[in-house]
């Protein structure tokens, strides 16, 4: 039951003992200040990685060509491997269970005109699996399908920036755009969290880009996601067989390793993971510190209050005040102190973490926050640690005879 006489004589002992009840405040606030921009820029550092994979898919494996650096079974080094669509096919027969997306990719440069305006963009020749590899974001219309491959089509989807250099704010759905001399039809539009780059490019099928710039069967990259029910050793191991199995296909002597390069997103997440726990280790470690830091300083300044306080207890005790309300009003003190300072600590740490937050990108820290049950997590142990400080040196001032308290120096 809240009781307005105890309130009212706690308020009126902190504004009598202002530098006291100051020193408590700071102690505390600063404390959780701390644990807030520490937590607040070691979530900015996740974020960053976060943001780093987060234009492909996180179970993304690309196979790149490159040229042979040794002579394998009677041919010469410096030759270069050139994938084919049979190559395409090769991943389907082979690991067609553990594969969840494929495509291949073709790179072309390409001047768009619409009308009076042209520019110049990435042309990427894909199969239809490339949305999800790619985490294409369809704006408008829709993206290339087996249909569009199948007959060769002359029809691209454009990126947000293609679409605002060449259209401004018209519709481009239906649309025709030349590239190098060709016409074809937008069918989509989309935009790509991988940032300006990404939707600066034009995606056609595969097909039809075999067909138009080279009539020939070539392809310059395969990317593919692997079953996301492979855990990350199984991934990486998975990455290994499939570079294994086409250095055998291409004759490329196993220790070579320029030929053919495999890129596994299970590694970097792996990699990744490793520094996050490491991170979370040291972050964990430094913000315990804080709170001992924090409880240490709490439990010396409960200890002076208390002491003194002696003479004050030993009147209350003598004007019939029990044990047990001294040692509750003392607490309820501890407790509203802390309570009302690391909420302060808190309110001051969110907000410089918002006000520092752009300019910590340089660092490359990107959006500092921290989750608000962390640091109400942190301010109960504060505040359990307060009760505590204050419990102990107040059951034994109260358990003192006030004779004994009013002698007290």
């Amino acid at each position: 039951m809240f009781d307005l006489d105890r309130w009212q004589e706690i308020f009126q002992t902190l504004s009598k003992n202002k530098l006291r009840t100051l020193l408590s405040g700071f102690t505390i606030a600063f404390a959780i200040l701390l644990f807030t921009l520490l937590f607040g820029i070691g979530n900015g550092l996740k974020h960053t990685f976060e943001k780093s994979f987060n234009d492909d898919a996180n179970n993304a494996i690309f196979i790149r060509t490159g040229q042979t650096t040794k002579p394998y079974k009677g041919l010469q080094s410096g030759r270069k491997i050139q994938f084919k669509n049979d190559d395409y096919k090769f991943i389907v027969d082979e690991f067609g269970n553990k594969v969840q997306f494929l495509s291949a990719r073709i790179y072309n440069n390409v001047q768009a005109i619409y009308k009076n305006e042209q520019n110049n963009y990435s042309l990427r020749a894909v199969h239809p699996d490339h949305q999800f590899l790619e985490k294409t974001i369809i704006d408008e219309g829709r993206y290339l399908n087996m249909f569009d491959l199948k007959n060769k089509s002359k029809v691209i989807v454009i990126g947000r920036l293609v679409k605002e250099d060449l259209f401004g704010g018209r519709i481009a759905l239906g649309k025709s755009i030349s590239l190098n001399g060709v016409t074809y039809k937008v069918i989509g539009t989309f935009s790509d969290e991988g940032g300006d780059n990404e939707e600066r490019i034009i995606y056609m099928p595969i097909t039809t880009a075999q067909s138009i710039y080279g009539n020939n069967d070539y392809i310059d990259q395969l990317n593919l996601t692997y079953n996301p029910t492979l855990n990350l050793e199984q991934a990486i191991s998975f990455g290994n067989l499939i570079l294994a199995r086409f250095k055998e296909k291409h004759d490329i002597d196993p220790r070579d390793q320029a030929a053919l390069r495999v890129s596994n997103m299970a590694e970097a997440n792996k990699s990744v993971n490793q520094f996050m726990m490491v991170l979370n280790i040291i972050i964990l470690f430094i913000g315990i510190g804080t709170l001992v830091a924090g409880i240490i300083g709490i439990s010396n300044i409960m200890v002076y209050i208390v002491k003194e306080r002696s003479k004050e207890i030993g009147i209350r005790k003598a004007l019939g005040a029990t044990p047990k309300s001294i040692v509750g009003m003392i607490m309820l003190e501890s407790i509203f102190v802390t309570a009302v300072a690391g909420y302060v600590g808190l309110l001051i740490g969110v907000f410089t973490l918002k006000a520092i937050g752009d300019s910590l990108e340089t660092y490359f820290i990107i959006n500092p926050s921290v989750e608000t049950y962390v640091v109400v997590g942190a301010t109960i142990i504060l505040i359990i640690a307060g009760t505590i400080a204050g419990y102990i040196p107040a059951k034994r001032a109260a358990s003192i005879k006030p004779i004994v308290a009013l002698n007290d120096e």
